[in-house]
Order: structure tokens, then C-alpha cells, then sequence
């Protein structure tokens, strides 16, 4: 989804990417030399994903009106793993352990704001700050290359934010260049997420004078679908193109913010960018 109040964070973030990136180039440049028994010349002992996306969709979560916004990926891995399969949203993550091919470790990812300047309808409601959240991930190929299954659990570093969860699973299939995705997603919150986003104070109520004052509990707080179509223009660069279909359900669905201010029906189309190089010798 695109969320506005990112943007000076990512600007920060994707800065230090195209440093990065800069600096990777010449030595990704380095790793493929190669001597005359043609072995590599310092190859590179990692490789680095930097990709940075944009976003039209709803401008928070339960917003009727929509908006641009900008996100920042990353990834890393050993120059000897092979290139790993993603889906869009997948957060961003680190595999610490391999059990039977089950892929666990930490993952970070970033939840939106909710301001007054979003959407006027939401005047008198509490402003909710931008705030990154932290976990692990699990994920699992029941078809290698084929069919994942994935799931995040993420707390917010914030004490207002709440956990959340994320179950996923996709489908892949490469054709020459291109790699298509898709798959369904659903998401599931602790009862002090549920309250930051969709709950409606007393004191909240008389000021907006739209909704009556609401306390929601925990449980399935989405469901929906996510599709992407990737292309490789060489191992450095690629394009993805990606949607997103989300429906508010549960207790989120029941808040009076949302038929009255919002939307069940949460949707955002964009495009990414990724650039790879490696790093080290």
C-alpha cells in the first residue's frame, strides 16, 4: 500500500542504498574478472540486493482515498547461494537456519502512519506515527522453485503498535526472462494493534462526531491477494511490476472508521527496481 508519511525515512534509507550501490559497483565489476586458467580474480563473497519501489494505493490502513508512496528493499546472500524467489511484500529478511528445508530467521518490516492530512474524514482521530516493526520469518518450498509457503511475525519497536501476523503462499513459474507470482495472503493482529489502527476512543468519538466510540479485540485482520511479474534484464538488473488486493475483515472490518471514513476494500498497484552487486573478496 502507498504510504505517504514514509517518505523522508526512505528518501534517508535509499540514499545509503545508492551509496552503496556506488561503491558495489566497482567491486562486482572486480569479482568478474577472470585470470587465464579462467577461474574468477577476487570474486565477490557476497552478493547485495538494493531495490527501491513505487506505490499507488490507499494512503493507511482502512483509508478511502489513495495516494503515491516509496519503499526500500534489501537483501543479501552468499555469492555461493543461488538467487532466491520473492514475493513483493515479502519483508525484509536474513536466513539464519536451514531444518529439512525449512527457512527460518529474523525479518523487519515498516508499518504506515495515519495523519489528518491523509484524508479530512479522519479529523479528530488519533495520529499514528510511522514505525518499523521487528521478528522472525519462516518459509517453506512444498515444490522447490515452485509452490512457497511463508509466514511473518512481526512486534512494533513502537509500545502502541501490536503484533502482527502474516501467512502467505505463492506460486512461481519462470519463463525465459520473466518470473510470475501469485498467491493469497492473511493477516492476523493482537488486540493492541487492532486498537492503534481501527479502535475509536470516547474522547475521539465526540471530536469526529462521525463514529461512536469502539474498542476491538484480536484476530483476522485481512485477507487477500498479491501478483507480480518480474523481469531480469542481466544478473545486475531487474524490473518488477506487482498488485495488491486486500479486504479488512474481523474486528477491523466492524470498526465504525471504516464504512464510515474508509474502505473494507484495500488495493495498490506498483513498480520496483533491484540492483545487485557483490561485495567482499
Amino acid at each position: 500500500m502507498a504510504y505517504q508519511s514514509k517518505k523522508r525515512f526512505v528518501a534517508v534509507l535509499l540514499s545509503a542504498a545508492c551509496l552503496a550501490a556506488c561503491s558495489g559497483a566497482a567491486l562486482a565489476a572486480d569479482a568478474g574478472a577472470v585470470a587465464t586458467d579462467g577461474k574468477p580474480v577476487n570474486p565477490a563473497r557476497w552478493i547485495v540486493t538494493v531495490g527501491a519501489s513505487v506505490e499507488y494505493g490507499s494512503k493507511f490502513e482502512g483509508a478511502r482515498t489513495s495516494g503515491f508512496g516509496f519503499m526500500p528493499s534489501f537483501d543479501i546472500r552468499s555469492a555461493d547461494e543461488p538467487e532466491g524467489m520473492s514475493a513483493p511484500d515479502d519483508n525484509i529478511d536474513y536466513t539464519l537456519l536451514t531444518l529439512g528445508g525449512l527457512e527460518l530467521g529474523p525479518v523487519i518490516g515498516f508499518r504506515s502512519g495515519r495523519d489528518h492530512s491523509d484524508d479530512k474524514a479522519f479529523v479528530g482521530l488519533r495520529h499514528i506515527s510511522f514505525t518499523v516493526d521487528g521478528g522472525m520469518f519462516a518459509q517453506y518450498w512444498p515444490i522447490p522453485d515452485r509452490l512457497r509457503v511463508r509466514a511473518e511475525v512481526r512486534q512494533a519497536f513502537n509500545n502502541s503498535g501490536g503484533l502482527v501476523a502474516d501467512l502467505s503462499a505463492d506460486v512461481f513459474q519462470r519463463y525465459d526472462k520473466f518470473l510470475f507470482s501469485v498467491g493469497p495472503r492473511l493477516s492476523i493482529a493482537d488486540s493492541t494493534y487492532m486498537r492503534n489502527a481501527f479502535g475509536v476512543t470516547e474522547d475521539e468519538a465526540r471530536h469526529n462526531h462521525r463514529v461512536e466510540a469502539y474498542t476491538p479485540g484480536g484476530g483476522i485482520k485481512s485477507y487477500g491477494i498479491v501478483a507480480a511479474t518480474t523481469y531480469s534484464f542481466s544478473d545486475a538488473w531487474s524490473v518488477q511490476l506487482f498488485g495488491r488486493y486486500d479486504r479488512l475483515a474481523g474486528d477491523a472490518a466492524e470498526s465504525p472508521v471504516v464504512p464510515r471514513l474508509g474502505s473494507k476494500d484495500q488495493k495498490a498497484v506498483g513498480i520496483t527496481w533491484n540492483y545487485s552487486f557483490g561485495v567482499g573478496h
